[in-house]
């Protein structure tokens, strides 16, 4: 599904193959994110539909889990 906010995402901008690199693969995607204005939303986004592939919102698949795991112990 294609959101308003993702015109404005700075991986738009680059291309998306960065943001869904081989394991272990993802700083430069992530540099890229600090600089982002939608990073939030992106990032919201992914928790939302389940991304479990590519960095979104500056965290990678590791550290999306990681924070599920997080969000769901203290709900």
């Amino acid at each position: 599904m294609i959101e308003e906010w993702m015109a404005d995402a700075r991986c738009a901008e680059i291309g998306g193959d960065l943001f869904f690199p081989e394991i272990g693969g993802s700083t430069d995607a992530k540099k890229i994110c600090t600089t982002c204005e939608v990073r939030a939303q992106c990032l919201q986004y992914a928790l939302d539909n389940g991304e479990t592939w590519g960095t979104w919102g500056g965290l990678n698949a590791r550290e999306l889990r990681k924070l599920r795991l997080a969000a769901g112990a203290a709900a």
